[in-house]
């Protein structure tokens, strides 16, 4: 297994790059002539960059897929400020050839000490049926395994493993902060509010290679399907209070604030609208 020299980070304008990367996207195009060529985005683990392949992109076209790990001769140029490789030739890597960790970005903080916070703030929540919901979550180890390595989005925020982790921890720590600031607030309510609102994204993406919806991603969306996972642990726990599994419900439901985002309800609830 041969290792990784050079990363997207490293790369100069003029640099001769001679480097395996993970075709993260690829579209074939035409030139306003009419002449084919490959679109590329090719990733690391320090980043992105975009490559073009010019000649011959028919057959190049064939040799390997979107996913695929490919080790390119190319040189990088600018175009538009930004840095471009123009691909000479190339050829896939399977798998065993190459360590896989190079081509995944992940969250920079310790993914044990993360979690670790999480279950801090865990075991705070005093009130107990919600103390016994956010046990039955995240002492559930199938669901754990997939929090620590769920991204947090596809494009926007949080995009690599352990992305939703390091998001839901940010989250809830400010949430902790405000939950001090203003009078009436169910802290206990807020805090579990602001460790499941995104537990559905659990099950919303796939990210073997590259971040992509599922097919309950894609037709449900992570907002209906933590309403769901919240639904059915509630279902767990003996005399469970309807008033304060809708206003959790509540708050999976409107935390994206705003109809045009994606939330089916607006914040009506001093909760939801922190």
């Amino acid at each position: 297994m041969k290792s990784k020299s050079v990363y997207v980070r490293d790369i100069k304008t003029g640099d001769k790059v001679s480097e395996v990367f993970l075709a993260a996207e690829k579209n074939l195009a035409y030139s306003q002539k009419g002449s084919p060529y490959l679109n590329l985005r090719l990733r690391d683990r320090t980043g992105e960059v975009d490559g073009k392949i010019w000649e011959n992109a028919l057959v190049w076209d064939k040799a390997f897929k979107k996913g695929d790990l490919i080790r390119i001769q190319a040189r990088a140029l600018i175009f538009k400020n930004t840095i471009q490789l123009s691909i000479i030739e190339l050829n896939k890597v399977e798998d065993g050839e190459a360590e896989l960790a190079d081509y995944f970005p992940v969250a920079r903080g310790d993914h044990a000490e993360m979690f670790a916070g999480i279950l801090g703030y865990v075991d705070q929540v005093r009130i107990p049926c919600l103390s016994a919901l956010l046990q039955a979550f995240f002492r559930d180890e199938a669901i754990v395994s997939l929090f620590k390595r769920a991204p947090a989005a596809k494009g926007f925020h949080h995009v690599y493993i352990g992305g939703l982790l390091e998001h839901t921890l940010s989250v809830v720590r400010l949430l902790d902060q405000a939950a001090g600031h203003y009078a009436g607030i169910n802290r206990d309510l807020l805090i579990a509010g602001g460790l499941l609102h995104d537990i559905g994204k659990i099950y919303e993406f796939s990210y073997e290679r590259i971040v992509e919806y599922s097919d309950p991603g894609r037709l449900v969306g992570h907002i209906v399907m933590g309403v769901e996972m919240v639904d059915a642990k509630i279902t767990t726990i003996p005399d469970f209070p309807e008033q304060m599994a809708m206003e959790l419900r509540h708050l999976i439901l409107s935390h994206h604030g705003v109809l045009e985002y994606g939330s089916p309800k607006r914040p009506k609830t001093l909760e939801a609208l922190i």
